[in-house]
């Protein structure tokens, strides 16, 4: 079962990495970096504050809309093209499609959403310029623009000369030199000296990274379990309802929970509040403002209960696949 689902797995990442949607998705968030100082600066004394919020939101939604297109496209479209039934034909359970379909989709999201960290990292690296004595982090903005330039060049080689798929080819190019770039900045500051002391890179960043990518995990879950029942609109509106219930899921429930006036709502908000997955613990942004870390016993804790949260939602997609008619 294992190797079958490393396989279609295999399959379902190449293929979501090779669509139009999530180069386009991936190139807007990296734009909405680029604007992101330029956003940021007139916000008086929490410029650097501002900066890392409207980061970690462009991470977060662009990860939302990664999940929902790359599951849509991965099971929803081979239900309705019918190539699914030619998959199942073979020696395949539905299990192994559903978990085999979420860990590809998952490992497309997983590599975008590191890309864009690295992103994250450059544009909270090079900061806001405050005032008019500011220079630009011209290393970063080098960096930058060799690893872009190089990858469309290399893709476009890569595709003339050996018909490889220039998506696919210019989004592991960028993985692999954006790492290489990433770690040349940890080392060079902005005088171009060896000085890793002041590289302005935080353990807060990639932390609050890796809350938002067990959040995004969820959310792929969720994708592959609607995609099982419903269109790709459909499918982005639930998703994106479940998005938005899940950031404010704890402030509207626990005003009912533990209410004795009201105790039908407060059983219906205890019960929705087992339902619908507390997105609030994965966004940190309060911690930006407040200057607090993270302790590593919260980042142990958030990563159970998103595996909990996943593993339950892709146990009712199995559930609910088993009964769908596909033939």
């Amino acid at each position: 079962m294992l190797t079958k689902v490393i396989i279609i797995a295999k399959n379902t990442f190449v293929e979501t990495i090779r669509q139009p949607i999530y180069a386009v998705i991936l190139s807007l968030a990296i734009f909405l970096f680029v604007l992101s100082p330029s956003i940021s600066m007139y916000t008086l004394d929490e410029d650097i504050k501002m900066l890392r919020e409207l980061g970690l939101s462009t991470l977060f939604l662009a990860g939302l809309f990664i999940a929902i297109f790359s599951a849509s496209s991965a099971v929803t479209e081979e239900i309705d093209s019918k190539t699914i039934t030619t998959v199942l034909s073979k020696p395949i359970g539905r299990p192994t499609f559903i978990i085999g379909k979420f860990f590809g989709v998952m490992a497309a999201v997983g590599l975008a959403h590191y890309i864009l960290t690295i992103a994250y990292l450059m544009i909270v690296r090079h900061g806001v310029l405050e005032s008019a004595s500011d220079t630009h982090d011209w290393t970063v903005i080098l960096a930058a623009s060799v690893v872009i330039s190089l990858a469309i060049l290399l893709s476009a080689f890569f595709n003339y000369s050996y018909d490889w798929s220039f998506n696919s080819s210019a989004i592991i190019t960028i993985a692999l030199l954006s790492t290489i770039a990433i770690v040349f900045l940890f080392f060079i500051d902005r005088d171009w000296k060896y000085n890793p002391h002041d590289n302005h890179f935080e353990m807060f960043d990639i932390n609050a990274s890796i809350l938002l990518l067990m959040a995004i995990s969820i959310l792929v879950s969720l994708a592959v379990l609607f995609s099982t029942r419903c269109n790709v609109v459909l499918t982005l509106t639930i998703c994106v309802g479940f998005f938005m219930l899940g950031l404010i899921s704890d402030f509207i429930f626990s005003k009912f929970i533990g209410s004795d006036s009201i105790i039908i709502a407060g059983f219906v908000a205890k019960a929705w509040r087992i339902l619908v997955p507390n997105l609030q613990a994965f966004w940190i942004s309060d911690a930006i403002y407040e200057g607090s870390t993270v302790p590593a016993s919260y980042i142990g804790t958030t990563a159970l209960y998103a595996v909990g949260y996943t593993t339950g939602i892709l146990s009712l997609a199995i559930a609910l696949f088993q009964r769908r008619q596909v033939g």
